[in-house]
């Protein structure tokens, strides 16, 4: 195994020797704003989109990080730069930050940071197989149980690493069939999001995708938006249900690592003719367009490696 550096908190240390205090408010209470972004070609993509996003969340958990967004950029920048020659000249990764309060007192009052944050910024290997074969088949996409937290109790677009709630939604996903990859419903009923992306559906040419008020404003999604409008495809944000999803022409999901994976049965329905439709494979090439790298190809090479 290769060993990789990490920053934390100011340090530069092997990723076998990394650790964190067990008395640390990551770990006690699952404090801690998160961000994920990844490479094309090994250049960051929408890097400065995803700090400023993470100081938004930052700001709203009252978590100093005793740095500027231009200096957090700066040290994740320095630390891909580290890393490069861990990596082939065709793998990309993915760049995570994690930041906690820092130190916290069990039992006591969870909102004091009695010291500084812990700021965990790490590399890893863009490992694209668990999605690759979804490109041309399209998934099995199957909604939980378990709803998504209402924005009443935690904002969805404040990102956060407290994510039990999605596991268990794709547990319970997977119980129907092992592939299956979870589309969660709010307490309404309505359709959200997954465990780490946006929903899309395709209806008589228009792009639709639920509103913000259930789910997280991902990055990808915006993207996602933005390639469509580029193609003169119609997008509209709108309240969708489980019908709207089994009726589609076209669903897919949109997040970090795959950008586009298609959807081609919905809870065991078929959506359309059970093929990956047009317009998706439209916005699949638009994306590789827009980052200069062929994603299906990315992904599929990595099943032909394995």
């Amino acid at each position: 195994m290769k060993n990789r550096k990490v920053y934390i908190s100011g340090d530069l240390v092997p990723d076998s020797e990394a650790k964190i205090s067990i008395y640390d408010s990551a770990v006690l209470l699952g404090d801690t704003v998160t961000e994920s972004t990844r490479t094309f070609n090994y250049k960051p993509f929408k890097l400065i989109e995803h700090v400023d996003r993470l100081y938004k969340s930052l700001k709203l958990t009252r978590i100093d990080p005793g740095m500027t967004k231009d200096e957090m950029i700066e040290v994740s920048e320095n630390l891909l730069a580290v890393n490069k020659e861990t990596y082939g000249d065709n793998e990309d990764c993915w760049l995570v930050h994690n930041i906690s309060r820092g130190l916290s007192i069990t039992g006591g009052n969870p909102t004091l940071q009695v010291s500084k944050a812990t700021i965990m910024i790490y590399t890893q290997p863009m490992i694209l197989l668990p999605w690759a074969k979804f490109y041309k088949e399209g998934c099995h996409a199957v909604t939980p149980s378990s709803r998504v937290i209402p924005s009443q109790s935690l904002d969805p677009r404040l990102k956060n690493r407290s994510r039990l709630f999605y596991t268990l939604g794709e547990m319970e996903a997977k119980l129907v069939d092992p592939d299956a990859q979870s589309i969660m419903l709010d307490i309404h009923g309505n359709v959200a999001e997954n465990k780490g992306g946006n929903i899309f559906i395709v209806r008589d040419g228009k792009l639709i995708t639920p509103t913000t008020a259930n789910c997280l404003e991902g990055l990808t999604r915006a993207t996602t938006i933005e390639v469509a409008k580029s193609l003169n495809i119609e997008v509209i944000e709108a309240v969708i249900q489980p019908y709207d999803l089994s009726t589609a022409d076209e669903l897919f999901m949109t997040s970090t690592p795959y950008s586009i994976m298609p959807a081609t049965k919905y809870n065991g329905l078929t959506i359309a003719d059970g093929k990956v439709g047009p317009i998706t494979k439209k916005l699949l090439q638009g994306w590789s367009d827009r980052v200069g790298l062929d994603i299906v190809k990315q992904a599929e090479d990595q099943l032909h490696i394995h």
